[in-house]
């Protein structure tokens, strides 16, 4: 099949191309970028006032299969992704059971690959059961088809195993991804300080987070071996890996879009709906968040997209559990939050959310060039419109963007030369 885009703005950041475009594909491959192509197609969309860009890729979300179906499914989970203009995602491993061993890695691949709407990679766990407490056979999980491993949701609190296990993933080319929270002081609903006081709750301190950052930042560097550090939200952990990285450390983080838009204060308007962990924090943490995407110390802009019934996050501020939806919000909170503020251009954005995850993951992807694999997002960076409840296409509706008027939406997602979403 052929499909012509048409007149459409093309922004990619490994070309550094941010110009008016046609863009030719061919079956699941990008033929021609030009400025008039009339070629003959079996498909031709009008692009005129759409950007253009790499097929998103979140490397971090929670897709709930198996285990936790009724939260989300592989299948309604990956309806989300491509709505929300993502053509390649990489669910975390805190399933039941979880991706500790071949078979249960291969249901998940199998069941995406029936799904057949995005490029879903999954993550392996790092330790059996994700209980801390004995290895992987990391080998066996990559040569399976693990992106990498991470214990997420779950610190591995051990740090002799994790040490293990980061020199283990780095030596066959992988990482791991790590879930910073130092339990001891990680106890409370939200951030620590006066929304939590005036709401009388208990609040989580910002160490818990930097403890276990600092810690894997020394692991990092002491055994010159690549760690990654997940959802990262504070000032001081953003500090801690812009100063690593100077050193030549190597490490990565990746942050939300939650961490730069909102702070602690929406908990007062959108209740359970804006607990997660890590929580939201303070304003100085939100400008510090938004500081290290502009200089290039967070590597990447992930959902974190973890989906909840209803009748669980209606168990009150203290037992609801922790998490937001993601995927339909995440190019209009970063429209309205980077770019329409000033901090970031397109390109930026695209490093951060298409070509900076495919590097971190190895994948060839993330760029818009003649021979490629056509994985494309196309949105109307000015179309305003309100986020309700009944608009949402995953199968669990937590989220602190409902009512709320947003800016700029995805309008087709294509992946692999197939349009898997049309507005």
């Amino acid at each position: 099949m052929k499909i012509l885009l048409k007149n459409g703005t093309l922004i990619d950041y490994k070309t550094k191309v941010f110009e008016k475009k046609d863009i030719l594909i061919e079956d699941d491959k990008i033929k021609k970028i030009g400025n008039e192509i009339t070629e003959l197609v079996d498909k031709v969309i009008d692009c005129t006032n759409f950007n253009i860009i790499p097929g998103m890729i979140d490397m971090h979300c929670h897709l709930r299969e198996p285990g936790f179906e009724h939260k989300e499914t592989i299948e309604t989970g990956s309806k989300s992704a491509v709505c929300g203009g993502f053509t390649t995602i990489c669910p975390m491993p805190n399933t039941k059971p979880t991706p500790d061993s071949i078979m249960v890695l291969q249901r998940i691949m199998e069941e995406a690959k029936r799904v057949n709407l995005c490029n879903i990679f999954p993550y392996a766990s790092v330790t059996k059961g994700e209980k801390g407490e004995e290895l992987v056979d990391f080998e066996e999980l990559k040569q399976a088809g693990a992106i990498a491993f991470s214990d997420d949701g779950m610190p591995v609190v051990n740090s002799h195993i994790m040490r293990k296990a980061i020199i283990e993933a780095d030596k066959l080319g992988t990482f791991v991804a790590s879930h910073c929270e130092e339990k001891s002081v990680a106890s409370g609903a939200i951030n620590r300080g006066r929304v939590a006081e005036q709401l009388g709750v208990d609040g989580v301190l910002p160490e818990a987070e930097e403890i276990m950052a600092a810690r894997e930042i020394v692991l990092s560097e002491t055994n010159n071996v690549r760690a990654h550090i997940c959802h990262i939200s504070t000032k001081t952990t953003k500090n801690m890996v812009r100063d690593a990285k100077k050193r030549g450390v190597k490490i990565s983080c990746e942050t939300c879009p939650h961490y730069f838009t909102f702070t602690v204060d929406e908990v007062l308007q959108s209740g359970v709906n804006a607990k997660m962990n890590p929580p939201l924090r303070e304003e100085e943490d939100r400008l510090a968040i938004i500081e290290g995407l502009k200089e290039g110390t967070i590597d990447a802009i992930i959902t974190d997209h973890a989906p909840h019934a209803e009748e669980e996050k209606d168990k009150g501020l203290t037992e609801a559990p922790n998490g937001i939806i993601g995927f339909e919000t995440a190019l209009s909170a970063e429209i309205m939050n980077l770019i329409d503020t000033g901090d970031l251009t397109y390109l930026d954005l695209v490093r951060l959310t298409s070509y900076g995850p495919a590097q971190l993951l190895k994948l060839d992807r993330g760029t818009i060039e003649e021979g490629k694999i056509a994985d494309i997002t196309i949105f109307d960076p000015n179309e305003v419109y309100t986020y309700t409840k009944e608009m949402i296409v995953s199968k669990s509706k937590n989220s602190p963007f409902i009512g709320k008027e947003l800016k700029g939406r995805v309008q087709y997602t294509i992946v692999g030369g197939r349009i898997v979403y049309q507005k």
